[in-house]
């Protein structure tokens, strides 16, 4: 087995088990929170029959043991059971709201590496100048700030003083698109129309600067940080003496090694943009998943929690798993390591 392979079996079982943990963990907090879901499902003025009717088809009059049970057994049929907020099933729900959601998170983290890389070397390239600082104060800016308050600047600045943008939503409404994959930016250029994709991107493009202004700060500070660390290395002060161009030595010297250390923390930046993201969703009123997962939060609904939460987990697992092999392509010591191992 090739060292790539041996590192993806072990990460995939290692995330097999992080998974049924925090399946489980969830399940029983979602149980302990005050409330019957039955009686906030069907509201103040259901009988006790119906209450009783709705609590033995969810199995909650049963050991918590037990309910776990069967919610392993449907979850391994690729059943996640009925919403008491929508009222159709936790699949349907989210493979409506999980593309919303996924279009958003992945523009705003290429953002992120496609800004926030470029300042960090530029302030790593020209430290103690005023590029540097520059690059600082910026990054310092927005780090401090959450994405919710950037959604409401943004917001007020480029749709309301100035109207620039959308103030909401995903697409115009005279704009009727086929939802074949569900990223409206895929679906408009599918259906040929190219009007309709540069409304798309046109409604994407202020809540992903919102969601990404904070991961750009903090990669860009990452990136910066190594480097400044890797440039006092010898062999960047050979380089230097032997007369390479200054962006030679940054793009293929200082960078790459300072990359390998900075990819673990700008994955995980990019995972938890996913369940971040509710606050820019409900800014926008971006009909995403984290928006929907709020709100079956608030409304105790069992099974949809349980889903969102699922997808989550799992989009960290995928996530970290990929890093993990992007740092073993790019850390030669590692194939080794692995090799040398086995």
């Amino acid at each position: 087995m090739s060292p790539v392979l041996r590192i993806l079996s072990r990460r995939l079982g290692i995330s097999v088990i992080v998974l049924i943990g925090v399946s489980m963990l969830i399940f029983a907090i979602a149980r302990v929170i005050p409330g019957d879901p039955a009686r906030i499902a069907l509201g103040p003025n259901a009988t006790d029959d119906q209450v009783a009717a709705i609590r033995a088809e969810m199995h909650l009059d049963e050991p918590i043991v037990a309910q776990y049970g069967y919610f392993v057994a449907d979850v391994l049929r690729g059943d996640l059971g009925e919403s008491l907020y929508t009222n159709r099933r936790v699949t349907t729900d989210i493979a409506e709201f999980l593309p919303a959601t996924l279009e958003l998170v992945i523009v705003a983290g290429f953002m992120m590496v496609a800004i926030g890389l470029p300042l960090g070397i530029l302030a790593a390239r020209h430290r103690g100048r005023w590029p540097d600082h520059v690059v600082r104060v910026l990054t310092l800016l927005t780090v401090s700030a959450p994405s919710f308050v950037w959604a409401v600047i943004l917001m007020l600045l480029f749709s309301f003083y100035l109207p620039l943008f959308p103030v909401a939503g995903r697409l115009n409404d005279s704009y009727d698109i086929a939802r074949t994959t569900g990223f409206l930016t895929v679906d408009t250029l599918l259906a040929g129309n190219f009007a309709a994709f540069i409304d798309a991107l046109h409604h994407l493009i202020l809540p992903a600067i919102a969601l990404a202004l904070s991961g750009i700060g903090q990669a860009a500070r990452l990136t910066r940080a190594n480097m400044v660390e890797t440039y006092d290395k010898p062999y960047i002060e050979m380089a230097q003496a032997f007369g390479f161009f200054p962006s030679r030595i940054a793009r293929r010297y200082a960078f790459k090694p300072s990359l390998i250390p900075s990819l673990t923390i700008i994955g995980l930046d990019f995972a938890a943009m996913l369940g971040n993201a509710f606050l820019v969703e409900a800014v926008f009123a971006w009909p995403g998943l984290s928006r929907y997962g709020v709100a079956v939060i608030l409304r105790k609904d069992l099974n949809a929690i349980m889903g969102t939460v699922l997808v989550i987990a799992l989009t960290f697992l995928v996530v970290n798993i990929i890093v993990d092999l992007l740092i073993a392509f790019l850390n030669p010591r590692i194939r080794h390591s692995t090799r040398a191992t086995s």
